[in-house]
């Protein structure tokens, strides 16, 4: 089933420039953009995805990961296929990578109402659109979240951050949290993982989700031996973070797995993601957290005023919770988020 796109440009000769992603593919007529699931169809641009889920699960917010907006809560998680990057070390390839063509009658049709619904009758927090990358199927989440508000849920995009400012000006009104990955600090990095170099876009639509639409940001470097994982992107990021964003956005450093073209490298050293953590607070971050390394006590939430524990997590469970009205039962320091 095709969708009429939102967000394109009619050119000459009824080709047309695809505006979900910051490729800004051009898109002759019959031929598709690099993410392979906006068709140009006789000069009028449409999505093969809209709605199509491939992936439905009720899942932790934790899993994102996302720990400081309703620690606990269940979000209802959808997905669909294709992507606008197609990492070679994808933790989700199957969804990512798939073959349109062969694997799009998998998915099966949810009407936006339907998952409002479901998420209703699920008794979940909000709607995450996760998996694969969100922007590619920003009409259905255009149609999905003012009702998903309306019903009284929270809504949640985990993203690789490549939107263009028109798509996220048009998910502004609408969305919660913004989780974005931050993949590395150079041009070099972003054309090794997703054969793109205008990456300075990726971190100004951070920006402008955090100061212009004052959405709740968590960000995820996954660290890649021999890619990214050296001490200047890893202060590059920090150091942005702490000066675009503030030192208390959450930055989490997760541990890499091999994974599809990438099996050939091994998994992160544990001291690596412990001189990215230690990288993070040199640089004022409040928090920064370990993921992929169950029970480790970076997992955990401190106040950055005394070191209280203040959440303490296994994996994507809460194990406990201290906090009194968002701010450390000791001290009284407000710990950013949202907690109720």
């Amino acid at each position: 089933m095709s969708y009429p796109a939102r967000l394109f440009e009619a050119l000459q000769r009824d080709e047309v420039r695809c505006e979900a992603c910051i490729r800004r593919c051009r898109i002759a007529p019959g031929k598709r953009g690099w993410c392979r699931t906006r068709e140009n169809q006789d000069g009028q641009l449409v999505s093969l995805i809209y709605g199509q889920v491939a992936s439905l699960s009720l899942n932790p917010i934790e899993k994102k990961p996302v720990f400081h907006f309703l620690p606990g809560s269940r979000w209802l998680s959808v997905g669909s296929l294709g992507c606008n990057f197609r990492c070679p070390g994808c933790q989700n390839w199957e969804l990512a990578h798939a073959d349109l063509d062969r694997e799009l009658k998998f998915t099966r049709y949810v009407s936006p109402a339907a998952l409002v619904q479901l998420a209703q009758d699920r008794q979940a927090a909000g709607i995450s659109w996760t998996f694969n990358e969100p922007a590619i199927w920003i009409e259905y989440i255009l149609d999905t979240a003012p009702l998903a508000k309306q019903a009284g849920l929270f809504t949640n995009i985990v993203t690789n951050g490549a939107l263009t400012q028109e798509a996220l000006d048009a998910l502004g009104p609408h969305l919660d949290v913004y989780r974005s990955d931050i993949k590395g600090f150079s041009a070099s990095t972003y054309m090794a993982l997703a054969h793109l170099s205008q990456y300075e876009e990726i971190f100004a639509a951070s920006e402008r989700a955090r100061h212009h639409w004052g959405m709740h940001v968590e960000l995820v470097t996954n660290i890649i031996p021999r890619l990214n994982d050296d001490d200047a992107t890893l202060e590059g990021i920090a150091h942005w973070i702490a000066t675009r964003l503030g030192p208390e956005i959450p930055w989490h450093v997760t541990r890499f797995y091999p994974a599809f073209s990438f099996q050939d490298r091994p998994a992160t050293p544990l001291q690596t993601l412990l001189r990215a953590h230690d990288i993070g607070k040199a640089r004022g971050l409040k928090y920064c957290y370990l993921g992929n390394v169950p029970g480790h006590k970076l997992e955990n939430t401190y106040c950055p005023r005394c070191q209280t524990l203040l959440i303490r997590r296994k994996i994507f469970d809460v194990l406990e919770n201290r906090l009194q009205a968002g701010c450390c039962p000791e001290c009284r320091t407000p710990i950013t988020g949202k907690w109720i």
